[in-house]
């Protein structure tokens, strides 16, 4: 009888390992990656761009833009200089948001006495060419459509690596011209 009774604690033994085998390979990790990314809440709904672009222009400023099917938001600073840039404060360094749909175009600005909140460059990879950092405001209803709210709120806002092109880069030569 110790005969059978080990046989069948050898049976199963392999039956456990053949299911744990069978366990582990069937696990898969479905994990997708957000590098680049630009996403954020707004108006306390996930938000995030299908299409993102950095522009450093020739005078040092950095404009960061994220698209969707009928949004733009654009970040603007006045340097790559990893640091906070106060928004609300002045004209060169803003938030600009822009819905256009059948109803018309909806535009959400900051500007010099003009909403609040903040840019926070955390990385400029010169070499890569890429910029990281977070953002938040309150941007206002700039042209007072109705359709929408006197305040747009971004909070929890992210770019993550998103590629910096410069000004100089996205200038064509004319036909003739070398």
């Amino acid at each position: 009888m110790t005969i059978e009774k080990s046989k069948f604690t050898f049976m199963k033994k392999q039956l456990l390992y053949l299911f744990l085998f069978f366990a582990f390979i069937s696990c898969q990790d479905d994990v997708k990656f957000n590098n680049p990314s630009f996403e954020g809440q707004k108006d306390n709904v996930f938000w995030r761009a299908i299409d993102y672009k950095a522009i450093l222009a020739a005078d040092g400023s950095l404009s960061i833009e994220g698209y969707t099917r009928n949004e733009k938001l654009t970040l603007k600073t006045t340097s790559t200089t990893a640091q906070t840039y106060p928004l609300g404060t002045s004209t060169s360094k803003t938030a600009t948001y822009v819905l256009t749909d059948a109803t018309g175009t909806i535009t959400f600005a900051t500007g010099f006495g003009i909403g609040e909140g903040q840019i926070v460059i955390e990385q400029y990879d010169a070499v890569n060419g890429t910029v990281s950092g977070t953002f938040k405001f309150n941007a206002e209803n700039i042209y007072n459509n109705p359709l929408a709210g006197p305040v747009l709120n971004f909070q929890y806002g992210n770019f993550y690596k998103i590629p910096v092109s410069t000004t100089s880069s996205l200038v064509t030569s004319l036909p003739g011209t070398p």
